[in-house]
């Protein structure tokens, strides 16, 4: 019961891919677009250092080259890694929409956003090895709030919030990656991803939003806020696992030097950027009074 209850998860980041070999494979990547092969084309990192802000990281620059390497590996996977379950979920949730839709023209317009984020999650895959599902706190959430049964929720949440947080991130990565042809596809999934967010902020404008509906979002909002706020922990998890324990003011000082509260500083005033709108100033007015928009200082990012 326990793997059924994963199974039907709207988010489906537990659901397997199917053998190779498996039929249904072979007719979904007949109906997929066609794809370049990247596989034999793949590099160890598409992201370097600098772009990590790695360079500036002493502990990094006195690494042995096989150790930068890794500690850029492990970086980069991250990033595909949470790119593939964004895309996984977004697959569950368009789906989902498809029945919330309240006339036919929303439900054929979430119909096609379904085949956007499946054909992403297609060409995602072919950059990384079969990611196994991970604590990683964010997915957690994103899966969280997929479930939810408030459409005001999903619509702030991830259309209004998350979708137009993607295009900025996704916009940046195929800025910087040094792979043309994940570069072009990060750049390819731009245009879906700006319609996906304007729907999102067209059809939430057009409902009220409840006390409780704004309740939910707050709580959501407040957890993701506080992630971001400590800063670039994935960065810092590479170094521990290659480098070996690192004790807290190393920590600290590593976060210095990742130059943490720019990092979170400006994807905090991106987020509240977003946030616009009547129906979203109390969230934002109850947000700012929280603090959830300011960046922490290192020593406050570790515990």
């Amino acid at each position: 019961m326990k793997n059924m209850d994963l199974e039907y998860k709207i988010a489906g980041l537990e659901l397997p891919r199917a053998d190779s070999d498996n039929r249904l494979r072979r007719i979904l990547t007949a109906v997929l677009p066609n794809q370049r092969d990247a596989a034999s084309q793949q590099p160890s990192n598409y992201w370097n250092a600098e772009f990590f802000n790695l360079h500036q990281v002493q502990i990094f620059q006195q690494a042995s080259l096989a150790e930068q390497s890794a500690i850029l590996g492990l970086a980069n996977h991250h990033l595909l890694k949470e790119s593939y379950f964004i895309e996984k979920a977004g697959v569950g949730y368009m789906a989902k929409m498809v029945l919330l839709a309240a006339t036919v023209e929303e439900r054929m317009l979430y119909a096609m956003f379904t085949a956007d984020e499946a054909n992403h999650l297609s060409q995602i895959s072919h950059f990384l090895p079969e990611p196994t599902n991970s604590n990683d706190p964010f997915l957690s959430l994103l899966a969280e709030v997929v479930e939810s049964p408030d459409k005001a929720v999903l619509l702030f949440v991830l259309q209004v919030v998350l979708e137009g947080w993607g295009l900025s991130h996704y916009r940046h990565l195929a800025k910087e990656c040094h792979h043309p042809i994940l570069a072009e596809l990060f750049t390819s999934f731009l245009h879906a991803e700006a319609r996906h967010h304007s729907t999102g902020n067209t059809l939430f404008n057009q409902i009220s939003v409840t006390s409780d509906s704004q309740k939910t979002i707050l709580d959501v909002l407040a957890k993701f806020l506080s992630m971001v706020q400590l800063g670039p922990q994935s960065v810092l998890s590479a170094i521990e696992q290659i480098k070996g324990h690192l004790t807290r003011s190393q920590k600290i000082h590593i976060l210095e030097q990742l130059d943490t509260q720019t990092h979170s500083g400006t994807r905090l005033q991106l987020l509240r950027s977003l946030m616009r709108g009547s129906s979203a100033q109390a969230i934002v007015q109850t947000l700012d009074e929280q603090g959830a928009f300011t960046p922490l200082p290192p020593h406050q990012c570790v515990y």
